[in-house]
């Protein structure tokens, strides 16, 4: 049963147009076609599923999948070291304090001298506005242009594994999940999603959570509900993707000032803390100009301000005006709970904890929606080359 249904979701994924994600960088999901996305669902699926079913999804012999973060992970970073082992490839971290990088090697050199044999880039760069992305281009651009210069023998390819403007790694992996929860893609259309702000005893949490949720959940004609206190804005642009977004796809995209208002009726809810847009604009512009005593004035007065909003917090009483008090609860991880990882937080504990399981398994997605990119940059033809593994069916564990 289990390689009959790899056979079906090959046949499936044949039908996709995915030519254009051929040695092509996945940056953000808006940028990508229905088809691409879809495809990457797919792939996810089957090689998940080919785990589970102890079939080798090895398709390098050698090889190396640079990881750079410039910012604290543990989900993703394990993700996208499990991603590039599923497929045969070897992880080597760019710690930059211990690189060239620290004495003025420039973005190009750098990004030159760890692409030797390397077949994938996976940056995560959130904490500034402005910053990671560009700097992921900048990278992208330099193994260009390393490539044509026959510098390089082949190009390899960037994996966005969080910038300050989308987080597709996590996006997709929770779409995934919905998908599973609800029974396929079709069931998405006419849902209710509430992304809210929630409150954290800390600051500057990176707007591209929210921002991704909301660009990506629209694609789908569902009904999209954007929550947060006033002055906790997400870029404008982001806004006008997800109005666009739910135009196209037959759903809708509002936003509203209240957590209960946002709730109400929702069948899912995904309640998270950000800083404002204004707030990490401020504050990327005080790091670039060295003015740290400021950026601790700038912290004391977010944190103040966050205090205003304690009753943003998903609690029992919150989850009860969803839809028949059963929406499905998601968190990218890890969430501020209440009277557990600190005095109050995001989520009461009683829900946090009757969500743990689903939660986990949201989480458990990223992996295989990080192999998925990476496979589908790399091979022309994907459908052949699972199909390939499958008739090998070579053993995963001997």
């Amino acid at each position: 049963m289990g390689k009959s249904e790899i056979k079906t979701m090959i046949e499936n994924l044949q039908q996709l147009d995915t030519e254009k994600m051929y040695l092509n960088d996945f940056f953000h999901t808006w940028k990508e076609s229905d088809d691409e996305l879809a495809a990457t669902f797919t792939v996810a699926d089957i090689l998940r599923k080919m785990r589970e079913e102890n079939i080798s999804s090895k398709v390098f012999d050698s090889g190396l999948g640079i990881s750079l973060f410039r910012d604290n992970s543990t989900r993703t970073r394990f993700s996208y070291a499990s991603a590039c082992n599923l497929l045969g490839l070897e992880v080597q971290d760019l710690d930059e304090g211990k690189s060239q990088v620290a004495h003025g090697e420039t973005v190009r050199e750098t990004a030159n001298m760890i692409s030797f044999m390397a077949d994938v880039i996976g940056i995560r760069d959130d904490m500034y506005i402005g910053k990671g992305h560009t700097y992921m281009k900048e990278v992208a651009d330099a193994v260009q242009e390393g490539y044509e210069d026959g510098v390089l023998e082949q190009r390899p390819t960037l994996v966005n594994l969080q910038c300050d403007i989308d987080h597709p790694t996590q996006s997709m992996a929770d779409l995934l999940h919905v998908i599973h929860e609800l029974g396929g893609i079709e069931n998405l259309k006419g849902k209710k999603v509430a992304m809210t702000w929630a409150y954290s005893p800390s600051y500057g949490k990176p707007l591209s959570v929210p921002q991704g949720i909301i660009g990506l959940f629209t694609r789908f004609g569902m009904d999209v509900v954007l929550a947060h206190p006033e002055g906790y804005n997400v870029m404008p642009e982001m806004e006008e993707i997800a109005q666009a977004n739910a135009q196209k796809s037959g759903g809708s995209f509002t936003r509203v000032e209240s957590m209960a208002e946002a709730f109400q009726d929702a069948d899912i809810v995904y309640p998270k803390s950000w800083a404002p847009f204004s707030v990490m604009e401020e504050r990327t512009e005080l790091v670039g100009a060295g003015k740290f005593d400021e950026l601790k004035d700038l912290e004391k007065r977010c944190l103040d301000q966050n205090a205003n909003f304690k009753d943003w917090e998903c609690t029992e009483e919150m989850m009860a005006k969803t839809k028949d008090g059963k929406a499905l609860y998601m968190h990218c991880l890890p969430a501020d709970i209440t009277d557990v990882s600190c005095e109050k937080g995001e989520v009461a504990a009683s829900v946090f904890d009757r969500y743990r399981i689903p939660l986990y398994k949201e989480a458990s997605y990223k992996p295989y929606i990080i192999a998925a990119m990476i496979f589908l940059s790399k091979f022309n033809d994907p459908a052949a080359k699972l199909q390939e593994l499958l008739e090998a069916d070579t053993n995963r564990i001997l």
